[in-house]
């Protein structure tokens, strides 16, 4: 009998291709247990390394001798004025608890004293005020007089904390806005070099103390609550609403973005730590274009007259010698 017509026999072939078909139904059924899952096992490991990383962190804060504790009591004299006079209301305000925070003061304490010293410093300006018209200046001023100016010195008082806040709150986003594109290029490097979001916002903390103690301290803070928050949405945000600079916010903008749909931190990084250092240079060349105009006022008050004085001088005094 001939072997190729054994074979192509289709009585012949219907014994090899069922032993053929079992095979493979047996290999792809026990496919997932002959071979180990990677990126199961990887999910796990980041896992582990994001719980290995809180446990430090939480344990580091534990550790330290001094923590800054974030919820001071107020002062007696400060609660008792705010209890007297039924401010409550106005301390749980979150708008006034977040200027607060942007200005770098955290709690419910400063709340309290701000609220106290907005109430009392009208009265104290006033009799200051009151105290000095009559016995220093002029004590025959009348009283109806002094009074009037004492009251409106007095009234001045009452926005001055709020003048007070809102100029620590624009030097301190000035402070943030100088040192956040050299804090990008930091996180940037630390991300790139296989550090995780955490720990590269603890180390661009600790390297960005020495030019910019509030931005090191926003960081530091966010360092603490992504260990400790779940969200970590919530940390990111946090860090917008605490410095109010609009580059920070994009930046976290980009990295919620990037937490959600999985794209790349360090390329949204990049673009943005780009964009940043343009708009610190195009800051830069604003305030040189409008350095002349305001040079003039300054050369024609102080420059010109003693070059008047220099050149006509010689002359006056060569006029005046001639008999």
């Amino acid at each position: 009998m001939d072997i190729g017509s054994f074979i192509l026999d289709p009585a012949h072939l219907g014994a090899p291709l069922a032993a053929v078909s079992v095979f493979l139904a047996v290999i792809v059924v026990s496919w997932p247990y002959l071979v180990r899952d990677n990126l199961a096992a990887r999910m796990r490991q980041v896992q582990g390394e994001r719980e290995r990383i809180r446990r430090r962190e939480r344990a580091r804060l534990a550790a330290d001798e001094s923590p800054v504790s974030l919820r001071t009591k107020p002062k007696k004299l400060f609660q008792a004025i705010v209890d007297r006079f039924n401010l409550t209301k106005q301390a749980e305000d979150g708008g006034l608890a977040l200027k607060l925070k942007m200005a770098g003061y955290r709690g419910y304490a400063p709340v309290v004293a701000f609220l106290a010293v907005r109430l009392i410093s009208p009265f104290v300006l006033f009799a200051v005020s009151a105290s000095y018209i009559l016995l220093v200046l002029n004590p025959s001023i009348p009283v109806i007089a002094t009074s009037a100016i004492a009251g409106a010195i007095g009234a001045l008082g009452y926005f001055a904390p709020a003048l007070v806040l809102q100029n620590k709150i624009t030097k301190r986003q000035k402070d943030i806005r100088r040192g956040w594109p050299d804090a990008l290029d930091l996180l940037l490097i630390s991300v790139e070099s296989g550090m995780g979001i955490e720990s590269a916002f603890r180390k661009v903390a600790e390297e960005i103390g020495a030019q910019s103690g509030a931005l090191a301290e926003e960081l530091s803070l966010t360092t603490a609550e992504l260990s400790y928050l779940q969200d970590r949405r919530q940390a990111f945000e946090n860090l917008g609403e605490r410095t109010g600079v609009e580059g920070v916010r994009a930046v976290v903008t980009s990295l919620i973005q990037a937490e959600k749909y999985g794209t790349p931190v360090a390329q949204s990084l990049r673009v943005m730590a780009q964009e940043n250092r343009d708009i610190r240079m195009s800051e830069a060349e604003k305030k040189a274009a409008a350095l002349p105009p305001k040079l003039t006022v300054p050369m024609i008050l102080f420059f010109l007259p003693v070059l008047f004085a220099v050149i006509i001088t010689p002359a006056v005094i060569q006029i005046s010698a001639v008999p």
